[in-house]
């Protein structure tokens, strides 16, 4: 036997399992939150009477409070309690969700993705940590990719499911969408239920070594203004979190207006529009699980600079309408694949560069970016839409992937293992 290899997840601790699958269904729960609107803009914008533009800005006021509220997560992740991080984000995400299904107006279907934002926001400052401190680090790649998987899965539901139910007589989007905030309700209270009873506390506490606890003996403000000094001395976590944010304008332009290019520019039908989208998520999930493998094997780097270079070139090909219908489909679904490769390794870069007491306020910061990329991308890409051409839009999502990869070089250049370690300080 090689034992070089990664040992297989069947051989570790059945806690460490417990919380994989724990940690791996609360982000199939949070990305089936994400993408409500993609697979019916066109039936909201008919039933509220409002444009694409303003649709957008409903789903990137759920990245404005998801990005204000990272760091408090994170906080709170690295200060108190994980289980109840967890708990408070799959609540306030899940009362979303509620609001979005019964919402009369356009204003309450703005507050309902306020409040989702809110609860998605602590899934990252948590997710992270939870497994770092569960799972030994020749197998976190593979970890940080079943995480992925499963919210490839939670990406694939909605569309499939909403088209689903909208096709069945008596039920509408509401109706799906209320579904899927039930089935959410269920699976935190189940969850929070096993975190308490049969994950132990050097899981799911801080990773503290400090009998004084500083922390909670300095003044608020105090405590705030030391965060954000040790945030602005972590170049190499700030130099990701650009990259996650350029990366997730071109992620969310793709996901978002994916179903508007297939209808609109290639003239497929919604139905198979909307299960093309489905497709794509689940070539994600399965592609993510290799990325798992590949992180755990390889140097994180050239895995993401490759990713990029193809992605970026299948963008192109796509947003250019040269091609036809069924190859529009078949590049849709390989952009869907291949796009996934890259997430474990650079979730893995991000633990390599942070300190254990700064998992979740390292991993916070970036998702930041990632949250003001995902709420800039639908109102940008949605306005060249509407006042340019679609085929401008995706020629502006393959730009953002582009970029993203000369990011990614840069960071590889700059920072290496020296780097690692650093973030927020808990002193």
């Amino acid at each position: 036997m090689d034992n070089s290899l990664p040992p297989r997840l069947r051989s570790v601790p059945t806690e460490t399992k417990l919380v994989i699958g724990l940690v791996s269904g609360a982000e199939l729960v949070n990305h089936m939150y994400l993408v409500l609107f993609p697979p019916i803009l066109g039936v909201l914008a008919s039933d509220f009477e409002v444009s694409l533009f303003l649709l957008g800005l409903a789903m990137g006021a759920q990245g404005v409070t998801n990005t204000v509220f990272q760091l408090p997560f994170g906080y709170l992740s690295d200060n108190y309690s994980r289980t109840l991080t967890l708990g408070l984000s799959l609540g306030f995400g899940t009362l979303g969700v509620f609001i979005v299904a019964v919402a009369p107006s356009y204003p309450v279907l703005v507050a309902g993705q306020l409040l989702l934002g809110l609860g998605v926001a602590g899934h990252h400052p948590t997710h992270f940590p939870l497994l770092s401190e569960a799972t030994p680090p020749e197998l976190r790649g593979r970890a940080f990719s079943m995480r992925g998987f499963a919210g490839n899965i939670g990406f694939a539901i909605p569309p499939a499911f909403i088209t689903a139910a909208i096709g069945l007589g008596g039920l509408s989007w509401r109706h799906a969408v209320g579904l899927i905030g039930i089935a959410g309700a269920v699976y935190t209270i189940v969850t929070l239920f096993v975190f308490v009873r049969y994950v132990g506390p050097g899981v799911t506490r801080p990773d503290r070594d400090d009998t004084t606890d500083t922390h909670t003996t300095r003044p608020l403000s105090q405590r705030i203004l030391a965060e954000l000094r040790s945030l602005a001395a972590a170049p190499a976590i700030l130099a990701l979190t650009f990259l996650a944010f350029i990366a997730a304008m071109s992620g969310w332009g793709v996901t978002t207006y994916t179903v508007i290019l297939l209808t609109d520019g290639y003239g497929v039908g919604l139905d198979t529009a909307n299960l093309t989208l489905t497709a794509m998520f689940l070539a994600g999930a399965v592609m993510v699980l290799v990325g798992g493998d590949l992180a755990d094997r390889l140097e994180p780097g050239p895995v993401i600079v490759a990713t990029f270079a193809v992605v970026g070139l299948l963008v192109t090909l796509f947003g250019s309408l040269a091609i036809p219908p069924v190859f529009a489909i078949v590049v849709a679904l390989l952009i869907g694949g291949i796009r996934s490769l890259a997430g474990p390794a650079r979730s893995k870069l991000t633990d390599s560069f942070s300190g254990r007491q700064a998992l979740g306020m390292n991993f916070a910061t970036i998702t930041v970016g990632t949250m003001v990329g995902g709420a800039l991308a639908p109102a940008l890409f949605g306005a060249l839409i509407d006042y340019v051409a679609i085929q401008v839009a995706f020629f502006a999502i393959a730009g953002f992937t582009f970029l993203a990869l000369f990011v990614t070089v840069a960071i590889v250049y700059s920072y290496d293992e020296s780097t690692s370690s650093e973030g927020v300080s808990t002193d």
